[in-house]
């Protein structure tokens, strides 16, 4: 008898042990206030890849000071996957490439910094990133201290060869080794919306991927022969994620992607690329090669009222009011009562527009803000061609292009 009750004894003292060790749940603990608004900056990976050096970088950072694109708000160099040797060293510390980067990349970021600038690098929950370079699964405090010793404002952690682990767990985990490491680091969870990280990533990131990798089309998918996935037209990542937009706001943004706007659209498509970017209050992170620009490509991305509708301090993300035969309107509020309203031109043909302002009332479902014509007249005024056009009194008349878009500001 006396054996017995030794032995359920021991029992109930075992399974009290195993029980006991999972009493504590990790926390996550991002950095606040770091991106009240849209971050704003430059990405290499549309561009170039993993061809990357310091001349590049040196280069882009003097151009987006002397083009006057750092004065419309640009302020992130973010260099990307490729950036580190294929070995970590014998602590187990990631290496910068010594060929790309000869001086280190800490002279790199000083010299970024020296400019008024923010830099950024790249790494992958995984065990390697995406291109095959060292991966951050199983170093992430030691990665997080590196970060801090070089300087960086900025860290995009992208969710290749991540078999076995879960998407919130591993970011969780990063989230806090920057938050140990002591330096206040944009932390960006590109972990293309597969593991919805808008329902958790409030208190991990300050702003999250929503898709798979972009591609410079209006509306295509473009298929990879190897590995058998897909990246996607702007178009195609406007409409892929559906009533999302409640998770998005100051601090904790969903991330649309790098954009395209100079690498192979027309100037018109790039134009509406760029207004959309700026209705969903997406970051707004160039992918194009400064060197190249064409002034026109310069004039979108540097349109200050665009800019303004993307950074304006409600941080409320737009949504589709209406579509009608390839012509759809899509909203915005703003600040101050104002709305931003943009036409966009789905179609392959020109089209009219004719919108009775008084036949709609507009109302966000999400956040409860409305615009209703009957009682409340408001000015308007065109974005793109920066010059006020009468207001809601009288119909909206205007023809529109393929591909193009209209953005008007509503102010009361």
């Amino acid at each position: 008898m006396k054996k017995a009750v030794l032995l359920l004894f021991a029992l109930s003292m075992s399974n009290f042990g195993y029980s006991q060790g999972n009493t504590h749940t990790q926390k996550a603990g991002k950095f606040e206030g770091l991106a009240m608004t849209p971050p704003m900056g430059w990405n290499s990976w549309n561009t170039f890849e993993t061809n990357i050096d310091e001349k590049l970088v040196k280069e882009t950072a003097d151009i987006m000071v002397s083009s006057g694109m750092a004065a419309a708000g640009y302020n992130y160099i973010v260099l990307d996957d490729g950036w580190m040797t294929r070995e970590r060293d014998a602590n187990g510390d990631l290496v910068p490439d010594p060929v790309k980067f000869p001086n280190g990349m800490k002279a790199v970021i000083d010299y970024v910094h020296s400019k008024g600038l923010k830099f950024g690098l790249y790494n992958c929950a995984g065990t390697q990133t995406c291109a095959g370079y060292p991966g951050t699964r199983g170093y992430e405090y030691q990665d997080a201290r590196f970060y801090v010793k070089l300087g960086i404002d900025f860290l995009k952690y992208d969710w290749c060869n991540t078999q076995g682990i879960t998407a919130k767990e591993a970011y969780t985990t990063m989230s806090n080794a920057l938050k140990t490491a002591g330096k206040p680091i944009v932390f960006s969870l590109c972990e293309w919306g597969n593991n919805q990280p808008w329902e958790w990533g409030k208190p991990v990131g300050n702003l999250w991927r929503i898709s798979g990798d972009i591609y410079p089309c209006f509306d295509c998918e473009f298929k990879h022969e190897e590995g058998n996935w897909s990246s996607w037209g702007f178009m195609k990542i406007i409409e892929m994620r559906k009533d999302i937009r409640k998770y998005s706001g100051p601090d904790h943004w969903n991330d649309f992607d790098m954009m395209e706007v100079g690498d192979g659209m027309t100037n018109i498509e790039d134009k509406a690329h760029f207004t959309m970017w700026s209705m969903m209050a997406s970051p707004l992170i160039a992918g194009n090669d400064f060197r190249k620009m064409s002034k026109e490509t310069l004039a979108i991305l540097t349109n200050k009222e665009l800019i303004a509708v993307d950074q304006d301090k409600l941080g409320v993300q737009g949504f589709k009011y209406s579509a009608e035969e390839g012509l759809e309107v899509w909203v915005k509020p703003l600040s101050d009562g104002n709305w931003a309203i943009t036409f966009l031109n789905r179609s392959d043909v020109a089209k009219k527009i004719n919108f009775d302002w008084k036949k709609h009332t507009i109302k966000d479902a999400d956040f409860g803000y409305e615009a209703n014509f009957n009682k409340t007249i408001f000015k308007l005024k065109d974005l793109w061609q920066n010059k006020e056009i009468g207001n809601t009194k009288k119909n909206f008349v205007s023809d529109i292009a393929p591909h193009d878009v209209i953005t008007l500001r509503l102010i009361p």
